[in-house]
C-alpha cells in the first residue's frame, strides 16, 4: 500500500530577539500551508532568530520563548498540519538547540541538535547542551528523521536515525552565506544520502543579522543525490512537495523539479545589498550617510546603499580639501546624477586649517606628515558624525578588506561609521562588482539600470588625495598582487616563506606581513560589515594585538 506526505519548507527572514514578530511569521505561514501540506518545517531557532548569542542566557528571554510557543500551539490547534518549530528550549534546567514537533494543539516530541559548532562565527558549545538521544517520527506512514544544521555535516546522527527506520531527512538550518557555500551544503547532503539512501529536504533562513547574511537557497535532493528543487536566494519561499512511498519502501517526489539557477556574482552582490538593508531596517535607521570621494570604494558603497534602501534614503556628502582634484569632484557629481541620491558639498579646508593652527604650538619640530594627512580624514569623520547626530542617519563607512588588512585607513576618520558593506571585499573585487553592476541590476534592487559607476572612477588610479599627486600604489604593492598575498595570509593562513616559494616578491610579502599584523588594533575598532568569506575580520580570524610572534616570524 502506498503512503504519501506533502512537506512544506518555509524559507523565512527572522529577526534576532523579535520573538513576537518571528512567531507572527510562523503562524501566518502555518495557516497558509494548512490544507496544502501535512508537515511544515521552519529554519533553525526561528522563534528567537539566529544567532541569538547571549540573549539565550537570560531566563526572561527563554521564558518569553516558551510563552510564545505555548501561544502558537494553542492558536493553531484547529489546523490539521504538523509543524517542525526549531527553538531554544529548556529541559530540566538545561538549554538545548531543539526542534519541536507540534500537531493539533500539542507538542508531540522534542528533537535535540547533536553537533554544536564551535568555530568561526559559531559558539554554540558555550550556550547549549547536546543530547545523544533522538528518534525519528512517523507521519502518514513515512518515517522522518531530523538533522538540525550541523548534524547534516557529519555521518553519525543520520546513521543513528536510519537504524531506527528513518526514510527521509528534514534539515532546519541557519547557515550564513559565503561564496559557494551552497556547493558545500549540497555536498554534505549528498554524502548523507549515499550513506543512508534517504532524501534530504534542507530549509535555510535568509536575511541579514549584524555581520552575517543568510542566503536561503533551501533545496531538496532525492534518494540518488540529485538536486531536484532549490529556492531563490535572499527571498521568502514556501516550497511544497508531495512524496510517495511505494510497496517496496522507495520514496519518490511527485512534484516537478524546480531548481533556481544562480549567478555567483549576482548572489554575492545581493548578499551585500541584503546585509546592509536588514542592518539599517532592523535597527530602525531612517537612512545612511556616505562620505563621497570620487573614488571606487565610496562609489560602490553608494550604489549598494541605493539598491538596498532607495535613493531617497541615501545622503552623499563630498568634503573637498585643498588636495581634492577637479576630476574627483566631477566623478562624484556624475555618480550622484546616475543614482539620484541626495548630494551635499561641505569643504573641510577651513576646518583643517583651524585644527592645524590649534595644535601647532604643541607639535614636535618635525611632525610626521601623516599627522596632517589624518587631520583631513578625521575632519570628514567629524562632519559625517555630526550630520548623523542631527538627522539620525547611519554613517556607512567605505573601506575594503585590502585596506583594512594593511591598515590603510584612519581611525576616527574614514573608519567612522555604523556599518560597512565592503568590509569583506578585497579591492580587486570592488572593481569587479562595480563594473558588473553597470550592466546588471538584480531583482529587488531599488537603484537604476545602466551605468551607475562612471567609467573614469573604475579606470583611474586609486588615491586617498591627502597630499599632492598621491596614489595608493605609492606605499602599497599593486592591488592584484596585494590581494593575492593577502588571500594567502588570511584565507589560507600562509606565512611569508610559503608565499615567497610560490613566486611572490620577498620585499612585497614581508611588507604586507608586517602591515597585516601591525593593523590588528585598527580592525578591533572597525564597524561591523557583511561577511562573505570564511575568514572575515572579526570572529572568523582572532589574533592578539600584542603579538611578538608575528613581528619576528618570517
Amino acid at each position: 500500500m502506498t503512503s504519501s506526505l506533502n512537506i512544506a519548507l518555509a524559507q523565512t527572514n527572522p529577526t534576532v530577539g523579535d520573538i513576537q514578530g518571528n512567531m507572527t511569521q510562523v503562524e501566518t505561514l502555518t495557516r497558509r500551508a494548512a490544507g496544502k501540506a501535512d508537515l511544515l518545517v521552519f529554519p533553525e531557532l526561528v522563534t528567537c532568530g539566529y544567532p541569538p548569542e547571549d540573549l539565550v542566557t537570560k531566563p526572561s528571554f527563554i521564558a518569553a520563548i516558551r510563552k510564545a510557543v505555548d501561544h502558537f500551539v494553542q492558536r493553531t490547534a484547529d489546523l490539521d498540519i504538523h509543524v517542525i518549530l526549531p527553538t531554544a528550549w529548556e529541559i530540566d534546567g538545561d538549554l538545548f538547540n531543539a526542534a519541536l514537533l507540534i500537531h493539533r494543539g500539542k507538542i508531540i516530541s522534542t528533537h535535540i541538535k547533536w553537533k554544536l559548532p564551535n568555530y568561526g562565527v559559531f559558539d554554540e558549545v558555550r550556550l547549549f547542551k547536546n543530547n545523544r538521544e533522538d528518534a525519528p517520527f512517523k507521519i502518514n506512514g513515512i518515517c522522518c528523521g531530523l538533522l538540525v544544521c550541523e548534524d547534516m555535516w557529519f555521518p553519525d546522527k543520520a546513521a543513528a536515525l536510519k537504524e531506527q527506520g528513518a526514510e527521509i531527512f528534514l534539515v532546519p538550518n541557519a547557515s550564513p552565506y559565503e561564496f559557494d557555500k551552497h556547493g558545500q551544503r549540497l555536498g554534505h547532503a549528498q554524502k548523507r544520502i549515499s550513506e543512508t539512501g534517504c532524501p534530504v529536504l534542507y530549509v535555510n533562513q535568509w536575511g541579514g543579522q549584524d555581520e552575517l547574511v543568510f542566503d536561503g537557497l533551501s533545496f531538496i535532493a532525492d534518494r540518488d543525490g540529485n538536486l531536484t528543487h532549490k529556492a531563490a536566494p535572499f527571498s521568502d519561499a514556501l516550497m511544497i512537495t508531495e512524496w510517495q512511498k511505494d510497496d517496496h519502501g522507495n520514496l519518490t517526489c511527485l512534484t516537478p523539479d524546480s531548481v533556481y539557477q544562480k549567478d555567483d556574482t549576482e548572489t554575492l552582490y545581493t548578499a551585500l545589498v541584503t546585509g546592509l538593508r536588514d542592518y539599517v531596517n532592523k535597527n530602525g535607521f531612517p537612512g545612511v550617510l556616505i562620505g563621497m570621494s570620487g573614488g571606487i570604494d565610496s562609489a560602490l558603497s553608494a550604489i549598494i546603499a541605493v539598491d538596498a534602501l532607495g535613493a531617497e534614503n541615501v545622503q552623499c556628502v563630498m568634503m573637498p580639501s585643498r588636495y581634492t582634484s577637479t576630476e574627483s569632484l566631477d566623478d562624484a557629481k556624475a555618480m550622484i546624477d546616475a543614482i539620484g541620491a541626495r548630494y551635499d558639498i561641505i569643504s573641510i579646508t577651513d576646518t583643517v586649517d583651524s585644527i592645524e593652527s590649534a595644535i601647532k604650538d604643541t607639535l614636535p619640530p618635525q611632525p610626521s606628515p601623516t599627522t596632517f594627512e589624518n587631520i583631513q580624514s578625521r575632519a570628514r569623520g567629524l562632519i559625517l558624525m555630526a550630520l548623523s547626530n542631527a538627522n539620525g542617519k547611519m554613517v556607512l563607512s567605505t573601506g575594503n578588506k585590502s585596506e583594512m588588512a594593511v591598515g590603510y585607513a584612519t581611525l576616527y576618520g574614514d573608519m567612522c561609521g555604523g556599518f560597512n558593506a565592503l568590509k569583506d571585499l578585497y579591492k580587486t573585487q570592488v572593481y569587479t562588482l562595480s563594473a558588473w553592476r553597470n550592466s546588471h541590476r538584480p531583482a529587488g534592487c531599488f537603484g537604476p539600470q545602466g551605468i551607475v559607476v562612471p567609467e573614469n572612477i573604475i579606470t583611474k588610479a586609486p588615491t586617498a588625495e591627502l597630499k599632492d599627486n598621491q596614489t595608493d600604489q605609492d606605499s602599497l604593492p599593486p592591488y592584484d598582487e596585494l590581494d593575492a598575498i593577502l588571500h594567502g595570509m588570511i584565507e589560507k593562513d600562509q606565512g611569508p616563506t610559503e608565499l615567497i616559494d610560490e613566486g611572490f616578491a620577498a620585499e612585497s610579502v614581508n611588507q604586507v606581513w608586517r602591515l597585516l599584523h601591525l593593523a590588528e588594533y585598527k580592525r578591533r575598532q572597525a564597524p561591523p560589515g557583511v561577511k562573505i568569506t570564511p575568514r572575515s575580520f572579526g570572529r572568523d580570524r582572532r589574533y592578539p594585538i600584542t603579538n611578538g610572534y608575528t613581528k619576528s616570524h618570517k
